[in-house]
């Protein structure tokens, strides 16, 4: 046997043991899109609206329909201001170590190409102000099999405090553990 046939036994060896790996995120294959939608206050909005925004779903979620299957619900606190409230502020959050979240961005919306691994705010309200920008982070128990959260972008593009609703856009990336918030599929 030729020095470049056992370099190719070899490296087909390693391909195969590569391409057979039970811990290995699957290739991503769903593709980020912008969604544009409006939530409705938690407190005192119409129990036929969606109140909360689920990254798994891709969509405005009621919060009595999905259980904890969500990021962050909105409101208007007791002062009148709009508020995010990430689910352990709700007291929902699973025990799990890795907690949904939000994580500020003084980024463009187009700007914010990959979401960052940390520092979400998953126990505390977050103003919801027209113009602001989020990361959003789920738990674990979206990709619950490989132990790893989905990621996504938020921007607010109006606050009706009169209707008590937001309405935002959002890209949600489907993809366990891809971190890119591009459009199209995810390179990583």
């Amino acid at each position: 046997m030729t020095r470049a046939h056992l370099w190719l036994g070899v490296a087909g060896f390693a391909v195969a043991v590569a391409c057979s790996d039970p811990n290995a995120i699957p290739k991503a294959s769903l593709t980020n899109e912008v969604d544009t939608l409006t939530l409705w206050a938690l407190d005192g909005g119409p129990l036929t609206k969606p109140t909360a925004y689920s990254l798994n779903a891709r969509s405005g979620v009621r919060t009595w329909d999905v259980g904890t299957n969500f990021e962050f619900a909105f409101t208007v606190n007791p002062a009148g201001q709009p508020v995010l409230l990430p689910l352990e502020v709700l007291g929902l959050a699973s025990s799990g170590s890795l907690k949904p979240g939000l994580k500020p961005s003084t980024l463009t919306f187009d700007g914010m190409k990959r979401a960052p691994l940390n520092g979400y705010v998953t126990t505390d309200t977050l103003p919801a102000d027209s113009g602001a920008r989020f990361f959003i982070r789920t738990g674990v128990n979206s990709c619950a099999s490989y132990g790893v959260p989905l990621y996504g972008k938020l921007e607010i593009l109006y606050v009706d405090t009169v209707a008590d609703t937001l309405s935002l856009r959002v890209v949600a990336n489907q993809n366990c553990a891809y971190r890119d918030l591009d459009l199209g599929i995810p390179k990583d």
